[in-house]
């Protein structure tokens, strides 16, 4: 819901490090491969009830899932690093709420499927409007230097980044806020649903929608 808004005020903090960065000689599919590891051990982290710990690794993800954008558009952005950031952003992002179900199955697995659940319905969502926008030659004009259609909603990475902020600090709250955030990510899903049905109609007069 935000992201558009935080764009520039993203760049401008980024763009000096990445500019270290590129200086340094890494590239930004390296920096999405080393930012996904660092996600990656957030789960183990929250599986053992380090919440501290897993927050940090979160957060330091988030800043290498920005800072490889912003090295991307310093040097030459690729086909192959907007799917990377994509495939493993959707993946880190479903991880989170696994990580909490392991720390605590009694409590936090069935809000974690939920999470999850509604997860897959954001990322389809998501996914499916960019793969049709791409053939039919849309922009995103809030988001133009993306790799791929960025299709917004209610609940985009920062709303994400700031549920899962709350969730480590306050663990014992998981269930509450992963429903509700679930049934936030529900209506993403479907005012996307909407929008495609709208920006996808048949072209032609004649044609019948499928």
């Amino acid at each position: 819901m935000i992201d558009a808004a935080l764009l520039p005020l993203q760049r401008q903090f980024l763009t000096p490090p990445a500019r270290a960065l590129v200086a340094l000689g890494l590239r930004a599919d390296q920096i999405t491969l080393a930012g996904f590891g660092l996600g990656l051990l957030a789960l183990p982290a929250l599986a053992f009830g380090r919440y501290e710990v897993a927050l940090v690794l979160i957060l330091l993800n988030r800043l290498a899932d920005g800072l490889d954008g912003a090295v991307a558009r310093l040097t030459t952005p690729t086909d192959r690093g907007a799917f990377l950031d994509v495939a493993l952003d959707f993946l880190f992002y479903a991880l989170m709420p696994l990580g909490f179900a392991l720390a605590d199955p009694a409590r936090n697995a069935l809000p974690a499927a939920v999470l999850i659940c509604a997860f897959v319905g954001t990322g389809s969502s998501f996914l499916a409007f960019a793969v049709v926008a791409e053939r039919r030659g849309l922009r995103a004009p809030d988001f133009p230097s993306k790799g791929l259609y960025y299709l917004g909603g209610l609940t985009e990475g920062a709303e994400t980044i700031a549920v899962l902020a709350v969730v480590c600090l306050f663990p014992t709250a998981f269930a509450p806020v992963a429903y509700a955030f679930a049934a936030a990510c529900a209506l993403t899903t479907l005012t996307r649903w909407h929008m495609g049905w709208r920006a996808f109609a048949p072209i032609s007069k004649h044609s019948e929608p499928r």
